[in-house]
């Protein structure tokens, strides 16, 4: 069938170079103090779920993964995340592009599963969804922004056997992984826990550069990086960090509209005394006095209209017209597009209800900057609103939440989850200053 070329494309994670920094996503699990908890059923995790009829599709997820063995181990102690079934089949739904329909029954999807999914699919998204030792909801913290746990999947044991892929639950505004809200807590298991999602959390597939370079509404801040790293040797570019599956960043991307409108009036702004200077100068070299140059060049000064300006900054290319450079030198577009940046992942179910300011990576040279603010407005349970404000904007900016509450790569505007971090797409540029 076509589609399962499709989801191999999807699922299977890409081969990663050799040369990335392992540094955040090969840690140490972290240590928590379990609390004290309601007795185990007596039922191993792989029991447990096979007893729940509501976890059936998933459990034949287990099964075609391989990993029941793994999870029914009596001397292990993991923490699982499960979907029950309605989650399942919204989730083969669309994988199969529709063609196993919401309403079939159970044993169809169940099929799709055995005969159809790829096994090594399978083994990546359980894989996912298994942290290596018991992490009870109260063990998990409430703050900003979601801390990182690292689940079992090595994406390339060829370049590191201690490398894993992280998940990022909290309890901030209620408990979650990742962008997916948890349904129910700590269902303890003989050898873990079970926390059960309102979705299939899936591992990220891709690096953010990918989402940036290919997205047709982000190619002002595709050539805005590339002015940055101009003047920027490797491996200290930004292109490489948003390529670095050790990073671990939040990008609040403005959209091409958001660039232009930013554009127009600062060509403007910047250019207009420049021509008039330019002028001056030339008379005074012609022996003018200065102050006869000066106002002459400001009679006869080409006029740099709204007009004319819109027309330099209607591209990409504005980063890369010599014209340009001394308004758009490599130093003030990075330190504009490092201000978009966070050093941590932060999704919006994580965001402050009440106007909150975070650092940025603009904090690493100018540690006194009071960053930019963030604030969500929550709807049932997934963030219905949220903005971002830069210091020096006249307004927040909005974040362009997805249309419906999950929205995968490449067309999901927020919370889209990659390899190094999580994409926000905005509507204003921020300005530090």
């Amino acid at each position: 069938m076509k589609y399962i070329t499709n989801i191999r494309a999807l699922y299977l994670l890409p081969v990663v170079a050799a040369m990335v920094v392992l540094s955040s996503c090969n840690k140490e699990p972290e240590q928590f103090t379990e609390p004290g908890s309601t007795a185990a059923t007596g039922l191993t995790l792989g029991a447990t779920i096979a007893a729940t009829p509501s976890d059936s599709l998933y459990y034949r997820l287990i099964a075609k993964a391989g990993l029941i063995d793994k999870i029914s181990d009596p001397a292990a102690a993991n923490t699982m995340f499960v979907p029950g079934n309605m989650a399942m089949k919204i989730f083969i739904n669309a994988v199969s592009r529709g063609q196993i329909p919401m309403a079939a029954p159970d044993a169809v999807f169940s099929g799709f599963i055995t005969t159809s999914f790829p096994q090594a699919a399978a083994a990546g998204i359980v894989s996912y969804n298994i942290l290596p030792q018991p992490l009870f909801s109260t063990s998990i913290p409430a703050t900003f922004p979601n801390l990182q746990y690292p689940s079992i999947l090595n994406p390339a044991p060829t370049v590191s056997a201690f490398l894993r892929l992280t998940t990022f639950p909290t309890t901030n505004n209620g408990p979650w992984v990742n962008n997916i809200p948890i349904t129910a807590v700590d269902l303890k298991a003989s050898n873990g826990v079970i926390h059960h999602t309102a979705f299939l959390v899936t591992p990220p597939q891709r690096f953010l550069w990918d989402r940036i370079s290919a997205d047709t509404g982000l190619t002002y801040l595709k050539a805005a990086i590339n002015r940055a790293d101009s003047g920027t040797a490797a491996p200290g570019t930004l292109q490489g960090a948003l390529l670095n599956i050790g990073a671990n960043l939040t990008v609040f991307a403005p959209t091409d509209a958001a660039f232009k409108a930013l554009l127009t009036g600062a060509i403007y702004k910047a250019l207009l005394p420049v021509v008039t200077l330019q002028l001056t100068a030339a008379y005074i070299g012609g022996g003018m006095t200065p102050t006869d140059a000066a106002t002459i060049a400001a009679i006869n000064a080409p006029p740099l209209t709204l007009t004319n300006a819109s027309a330099l900054a209607s591209t990409p290319a504005v980063f890369s017209n010599p014209a340009l450079y001394g308004a758009l030198t490599a130093q003030t577009v990075k330190g504009i597009i490092v201000y978009h940046i966070f050093g941590k992942r932060a999704f919006t179910n994580n965001f402050p209800t009440s106007s909150t300011y975070y650092p940025t990576l603009l904090n690493g040279a100018v540690p006194t900057h009071p960053g930019v603010a963030l604030k969500a407005t929550f709807g049932a349970p997934f963030v219905s609103a949220a903005t971002i404000k830069g210091i020096a904007n006249a307004s927040a900016s909005n974040i362009i939440t997805n249309s419906s509450p999950l929205l995968p790569d490449p067309i999901g505007t927020s919370d889209q989850h990659y390899l190094n971090g999580v994409l926000h797409k905005i509507d204003q540029v921020l300005l530090p200053q």
